[in-house]
């Protein structure tokens, strides 16, 4: 069996003292995991994680780890390592990724979302810039959070609550009997935790340590 695409390297563990297993969030298939030979010791064409490339991933079952042919593009983390925020949120968003996504599971939209986020994320803007990521992971998820109009009664003004049940946004009148119970608006990243660390319990994993030490800066 052979599978084609364009990928994020987003991450490499060793696996004996030649080989690494490879965590390649691709275009076509989603997340997808397998061998690459030789990557702890190759001198030239070395695979590093924030490469984007083509990737051709084999395995004789479909069942099996399998192994990658990976052509790297360019190497998208080389800027970012000049800020440690820009390359935090480099790293949190991988961890998100290899943790909630279901294996070989397009999410087309979440792919190019995240290989915008690596192209322009910016030392000035970096908190707006990965906040809008992680809604976005959120969305595709199925935890949308809808901040345009009032889950009560439809308002689109004074819209500065959110409910942690729904997702919705709620106006002051209809917030004021549970006041205590909502988020303030506008989102950060302390709120949208509360939904990630949602989807880690439902699918039975723990929230990344990455995530955990994003919201203790």
């Amino acid at each position: 069996m052979k599978l084609e695409s364009n990928g994020i390297l987003i991450g490499l563990n060793p696996i004996g003292e030649r080989d690494s297993v490879a965590h390649i969030f691709t275009r076509d298939f989603g997340m997808m995991h397998g061998v690459m030979r030789g990557a702890q010791i190759a001198r030239k064409n070395r695979a590093l994680v924030g490469q984007v490339g083509s990737v051709i991933w084999s395995a004789r079952l479909d069942s099996q780890l399998g192994a990658f042919h990976w052509e790297a593009a360019e190497n998208l983390s080389a800027r970012l390592m000049v800020d440690m925020k820009m390359l935090t949120y480099m790293n949190v968003a991988f961890s998100l990724l290899n943790a909630l996504l279901p294996e070989r599971e397009s999410y087309t939209d979440l792919y190019d979302l995240t290989e915008s986020l690596l192209r322009t994320i910016s030392c000035d803007n970096a908190n707006v810039q990965y906040l809008n990521w992680e809604m976005g992971l959120l969305r595709e998820l199925g935890y949308a959070l809808d901040l345009s109009h009032c889950s009560g009664c439809g308002a689109t003004d004074n819209l500065n609550y959110l409910s942690p049940k729904t997702g919705r946004a709620v106006c002051d009148k209809c917030a004021a009997p549970y006041i205590n119970k909502l988020y303030r608006l506008p989102l950060n990243l302390d709120t949208t935790m509360h939904f990630v660390s949602g989807v880690c319990t439902q699918i039975g994993v723990d929230v990344p340590p990455a995530r955990l030490y994003l919201s203790r800066m």
